[in-house]
């Protein structure tokens, strides 16, 4: 249907009191980047979702709060972060986190609400009590090969719950497997599972799915990933994969379609984390936590092929679909000493608003911060140019829209707290245990790229990355990037004199976004947080004088 005819259907809807405003579908890729389009990757071709993009908001500033999977996922559907979810690390095998009992999630607080709920493919989340889908078909129920990557088979499941008659508004959850890597569960397949269904002997047949081949040599190689004949492999491979997430996004927004749903229905596409490269995924450099971010809303036609740069966190989507069935957020204790659990995120529904597009932009940390910088502005115009120069970062690291970000592990052997606040301008980590090496994740190390980097350093041959795996491994307690001056995240600013006031600001304001959130590792790595017994109503931090 043509975009003038779409829109004449909706106004005609809208007069008549047809469209209801009910329904959400959000679909999650697992470990995808910014190959779209609208991203500026021309050389992987991902049509159905280029169209998406042309019926959306392009959020390009988005970022995950953790970059790991079921971190990520469980932060997406509680708008909680980890350290306050629970979720510390993966959910599956050894690993063996879950949420805490306590908490609320999407699915159980919009089924309170008559909401019906479904969840089709990856979940990685627990407990069921927490995360409880009335229809659920995942990797618990079966085979995630089939229910993650099989699109044929997600189409058949998203057209049993879209066609079963119940009137109720719903949410359905698409967890798509695709684009993650399959070297170190399911190498037959190849590393991103890029040869699962494609016809070729042994490897099964996805019937709607068409794979589309990609020469190393025409691939787009991110700034972050060593440009050599073993990581281009590794990206071909990464492309094809791709192409299956991309044409099952078509096969589900086709049924979506079909069932009279697209002109009710709240679209979302994101992904959990970045992409399984060094830099990426686990990391918090923006390639590992900047993710892609369309949202399509029926009712606001005039916003679609439209772009954000306004920060956007994957803690708003809870309040985001909250907003758009106009139901609030429970009130509710997960421990009784923290007080009521408060989001954080704000809904991005007004971003959805003609002319509305930074309704956000000082709506900020102000919820949960102490510190004022009210006069500071009026004081800069006065001062000598770099002074004046100085005082301008730290209104910018004081005043500007921020996001946030914790994590602690991936696999339970990956212990590495890391916590981080962004702006548009700057960005500051800290690595609580900066004295480790950062660890790798077992996808990552059988990876074509990273055994690249590894061959390369060991045997001292010329290695054509920005870095070295040392400087990779071995991080300072504080990474200070001016976003500005360096948007590759080069060079490290932190403990400079001239951005001292600017780390102190934003050391403060990750300070406070950790109290309220009630981070249980909000004194290390140099104190000892005491919040019960005699510090039960005033937490504090005893110094350990451990040199920290």
């Amino acid at each position: 249907m043509k975009m003038e005819s779409v829109l004449m259907v909706i106004m005609v809807m809208e007069m008549v009191g047809l469209i209801t405003c009910k329904n959400v579908l959000m679909m999650v890729a697992d470990d995808a980047g910014l190959e779209l389009k609208a991203y500026g990757n021309t050389a992987c071709k991902m049509p159905h979702l280029d169209t998406l993009a042309e019926r959306s908001v392009v959020f390009t500033r988005a970022f995950t709060s953790v970059s790991s999977c079921s971190p990520s996922r469980a932060a997406l559907l509680t708008g909680l972060p980890v350290h306050q979810n629970g979720m510390y690390g993966l959910h599956h095998s050894v690993h063996h986190f879950s949420s805490f009992p306590r908490v609320r999630s999407l699915p159980s607080v919009l089924a309170d609400n008559g909401v019906r709920t479904g969840i089709v493919g990856k979940k990685h989340v627990g407990p069921e009590d927490v995360y409880p889908f009335e229809f659920a078909h995942t990797e618990e129920t079966e085979s995630i090969m089939q229910v993650g990557r099989n699109i044929s088979r997600i189409r058949d499941l998203v057209h049993t719950f879209l066609t079963n008659n119940d009137t109720r508004p719903f949410f359905l959850y698409i967890g798509f497997h695709d684009p993650h890597r399959c070297g170190h569960t399911h190498p037959e397949y190849g590393q991103f599972c890029e040869k699962f269904g494609d016809g070729s002997p042994g490897m099964g047949t996805i019937p709607d799915w068409e794979p589309t081949h990609y020469d190393p040599k025409d691939v787009q190689v991110p700034h972050f990933v060593q440009n050599t004949t073993a990581a281009r492999t590794d990206l071909a491979a990464q492309y094809r994969t791709l192409s299956r997430l991309d044409q099952g996004i078509g096969l589900v927004l086709t049924e979506l379609a079909a069932s009279g749903h697209s002109q009710d229905t709240l679209v979302i596409y994101t992904s959990d984390n970045g992409i399984p490269f060094p830099i990426g995924r686990t990391n918090f450099y923006d390639p590992g936590i900047q993710e892609p971010l369309l949202v399509s809303s029926p009712l606001n036609p005039n916003s679609w092929g439209s772009s954000s740069s306004d920060l956007a966190s994957l803690l708003d989507l809870t309040p985001t679909v909250l907003a758009w069935f106009n139901l609030s957020y429970p009130h509710y204790f997960i421990w009784k000493k923290d007080g009521p659990v408060v989001l954080t995120g704000k809904s991005l529904l007004p971003f959805l608003t003609p002319g509305n597009m930074t309704v956000r932009h000082h709506q900020n940390y102000q919820e949960f911060t102490t510190m004022s910088h009210e006069n500071l502005t009026l004081k800069v115009k006065h001062k000598p140019q770099h002074i004046r120069h100085q005082m301008e970062d730290v209104v910018a690291a004081s005043e500007e829209a921020a996001v946030y970000a914790s994590h602690d592990l991936h696999e339970v052997t990956m212990y590495y707290p890391m916590r981080a606040v962004r702006t548009p301008s700057f960005k500051l980590v800290q690595n609580l245990h900066y004295r480790m090496p950062f660890p790798v994740d077992q996808d990552l190390y059988l990876a074509p790229s990273f055994q690249d980097i590894l061959n390369r350093t060991r045997e001292g041959e010329q290695l054509p990355w920005f870095t070295t795996l040392s400087h990779y491994y071995h991080r300072p307690r504080w990474q200070l990037y001016d976003l500005r001056r360096d948007p590759l995240e080069r060079r490290n600013v932190a403990g400079k004199r001239s951005y001292g006031e600017v780390q102190a600001t934003l050391e403060g304001r990750l300070q406070a976004w950790q109290h309220f959130t009630h981070d249980p590792w909000r004194c290390g790595p140099g104190a000892v947080l005491e919040d019960s017994g005699n510090h039960a109503t005033r937490p504090v931090c005893l110094p350990l004088f451990n040199g920290l």
